[in-house]
């Protein structure tokens, strides 16, 4: 082990975690770990990223480093459940230069933020921008296709002096459907529900979307063209990955039917497909070549993630530190099943509690774990190396966060989410370990505050969350069969575990968070 980690010296840390201050030392670990959480969300609220990523000066703006000028020249238009509030920031910054603009946004999101005192991510009464409320329960219908169909409007009627600013966030693609004609939304909608059942990649399931759709795929930015357009992300995939978030809608792809043709076969749906659907997949490739002329239109084309989950672990590592802890980012892109990342969290516990040096058969486990749950053998070796080097000097209580989404295997059908089970998992492997503030503390929390269908974002859990359970007559095994995790943490001392943000009105999908005492020496 000692010559595996000799291989992975890291740069030397800024600081080392100064002695800690009276009020630290009376604030549990429990409410620390809901700081930190709660500094991720802060981090990517949907005006505060477009506000730190748009730099007015006079009649331009600067956007990573481009700028782009204002005359009474600028266009809105925005779909996704954090866009209102991008909305209503942008606006803010630039609506003296704004004409016109249409967001589509989610049923019922306007009264949802009244209710809860978020009136800084409504729109003035005297706005520019219309908003079209949509994709009830998350799924395209006929309002959001209106507003697809509005903005198609607005995009295509622009020139060559017009700049269009496109936001977009997490459940953008549900707000913007836009089937090819004569292919209907349900017609749509039934092909990419069949395939997902029949078990096609997320890869897949968009080859085939954007090949039905006019906006997806770079179709946005084709109707806006000549304009420049400037697209604003709050990107909630791992990677950030611009061809995924929201379908890609200002992301160039060049889609050949043959290719979407080869998908549906693979899942033998070929034969059942609609005749609008073999209509449309029957035409000459690609399905913008005889358009309008668009040489050198990538020119036209700015895209910019301004949030994302990296953003927020940043700033969480930032409280962290004010906090007391070590701040250490072990992966942005966690991913696989609960089961198997709960394993490597337990893991990575064990080796960061050990008081000797750990057992080499522990590094040797998670470095065959971790590529299959999104974390690098690179990564590992890193964190693992800052592990040992604490244990040896005595650097004090570490703050390991990661981010990513994991996915859970239904066998049951209890109440909870993939955050809620994790922590649980998380519970079982840190068995052992001691009870905070001597032992580790978990947490995993969605950023939209929502896990699942309940009220809570997730859970934090502990060493003594498995005897906790059991003097309480509540058997883990039976809750984790029934995927009803929510159900247990409700239970156990009256919810206390539970991490309930309320509306959080955004989305960079999870934060974990493995909080390490001081190892004695």
């Amino acid at each position: 082990m000692a010559r595996i980690l000799s291989l992975f010296w890291p740069q030397p840390f800024l600081t080392i975690v100064s002695r800690r201050k009276p009020a630290l030392r009376k604030m549990s670990i429990d409410s620390r770990a809901r700081k930190v959480f709660a500094a991720a969300v802060e981090a990517v609220q949907p005006d505060a990223v477009v506000r730190q990523s748009i730099e007015r000066k006079q009649d331009s703006v600067i956007i990573n480093g481009h700028e782009f000028t204002l005359n009474h020249n600028l266009y809105f238009v925005g779909f996704g459940k954090a866009v209102l509030g991008m909305a209503a920031e942008a606006e803010r910054i630039m609506g003296d230069h704004l004409v016109k603009g249409i967001i589509s946004v989610p049923h019922g999101i306007q009264q949802t933020l009244q209710q809860h005192r978020k009136s800084h991510l409504l729109l003035k009464e005297n706005s520019r921008i219309k908003v079209i409320e949509g994709a009830k329960h998350n799924l395209p219908d006929v309002d959001a296709q209106k507003a697809a169909e509005e903005i198609k409007h607005l995009a295509s009627e622009l020139t060559e002096k017009d700049l269009l600013f496109v936001l977009i966030s997490g459940g953008g693609s549900a707000l913007l459907p836009a089937p090819i004609p004569p292919i209907s939304l349900q017609e749509k909608l039934d092909v990419t529900r069949r395939l997902a059942s029949a078990g096609a990649t997320i890869q897949e399931l968009n080859t085939v979307r954007r090949a039905l759709s006019v906006l997806k795929g770079g179709g946005l930015a084709h109707q806006a063209h000549p304009a420049q357009v400037v697209a604003l992300i709050l990107s909630d995939v791992i990677g950030d990955p611009l061809d995924l978030i929201a379908s890609g809608p200002t992301v160039q792809s060049d889609i050949w039917p043959e290719e979407v043709l080869s998908v549906l076969e693979r899942y033998k749906l070929l034969d059942s497909l609609p005749a609008s659907v073999k209509h449309v997949l029957g035409r000459p490739s690609p399905r913008w070549k005889e358009n309008k002329d668009e040489t050198n239109k990538s020119k036209h084309v700015f895209n910019a993630v301004i949030g994302s989950n990296s953003v927020a672990l940043k700033c969480a590592g930032r409280r962290a530190r004010e906090l007391g802890f070590r701040p250490v980012v072990l992966s942005l892109g966690v991913r696989g099943d609960v089961k198997s990342v709960a394993k490597l969290y337990g893991l990575l516990a064990r080796f960061a509690c050990s008081h000797e040096e750990p057992p080499p058969e522990i590094a040797a486990q998670m470095l065959q774990l971790g590529p299959e749950v999104g974390v690098e053998s690179w990564d590992l070796c890193r964190t693992m190396h800052v592990l040992s080097e604490e244990r040896k000097e005595g650097w004090g209580a570490t703050c390991l966060l990661a981010g990513g989404e994991p996915t859970v295997e239904l066998t049951g059908k209890g109440q909870g989410g993939r955050n809620q089970e994790l922590a649980l998992r998380v519970g079982v492997e840190l068995r052992g370990l001691g009870h905070p503030p001597n032992g580790p503390v978990f947490l995993s929390g969605g950023t939209d505050g929502q896990d699942g269908p309940t009220e809570a974002a997730g859970a934090i859990t502990d060493g003594g969350l498995y005897e906790e359970a059991q003097a309480q007559g509540l058997y883990i095994s039976s809750f984790l069969t029934n995927n009803d995790s929510y159900t247990f943490f409700s239970r156990l001392s009256a919810g206390q575990r539970l991490l309930v943000p309320g509306l959080t009105c955004t989305n960079v999908m999870d934060v974990h968070m493995l909080l390490i005492p001081s190892i004695p020496t």
